[in-house]
């Protein structure tokens, strides 16, 4: 859910973002939460996946983490693809890690708008279940460690929320909703 009791940084949303990217590590939901929130606002949904390229897929299918050199095209495609999305359906919503500042940086030049984070988090036990319970052509659980070690928290760059996917989906749904509404105020804050 959005957390309201434990902000450092409050920032209220002074623009409405045409991109709402759901991020966080695998396992966190960003795809199936994503596509329930496009359907549910009639826009658009932009897999991040679907950017990859050949060469990072199979290093990522090997186990082999992904470095920034692998993330930066990926990131600039992404934030294109987004916007592009976001111009055909006035909105767009996304499926990507964005789990360094410095990513969400380049998705944010890729769009050339303000972006809304809304950042999927859980505990390591919650995710590693998620990851057992689905089957994903390319990213196996053991790259679980590597994201959870790069995700950085949201900073005062970024406009965002944390929903937690510690619960059940419908739960984790209407906390996407609540943090969308046009009065919420948003938080940026350190994850733990």
């Amino acid at each position: 859910m959005v957390d309201r009791e434990t902000s450092q940084t409050t920032m209220a949303m002074q623009v409405n973002p045409r991109v709402i990217v759901l991020m966080g590590v695998s396992g966190a939901g960003k795809t199936t939460l994503g596509l329930r929130t496009a359907k549910h606002l009639g826009v658009e949904f932009v897999e991040g996946d679907a950017y990859h390229s050949a060469a990072s897929i199979a290093k990522m299918r090997a186990g082999t983490p992904l470095q920034d050199e692998d993330r930066w095209p990926w990131l600039e495609a992404v934030g294109k693809a987004a916007l592009a999305a976001a111009n055909r359906h006035g909105c767009a919503v996304v499926a990507c890690s964005a789990l360094k500042e410095r990513y969400r940086e380049a998705l944010r030049r890729a769009v050339g708008e303000p972006i809304l984070f809304l950042v999927l988090q859980a505990d390591r036990q919650v995710l590693e279940g998620h990851l057992s319970a689905r089957s994903h052509d390319y990213m196996p659980a053991s790259l679980l460690e590597s994201q959870l070690s790069l995700l950085e928290p949201l900073s005062s760059q970024d406009m965002g929320a944390l929903i937690s996917v510690a619960c059940d989906a419908d739960t984790s749904f209407r906390a996407i909703l609540e943090a969308l509404e046009p009065s919420a105020t948003l938080r940026s804050e350190a994850l733990r």
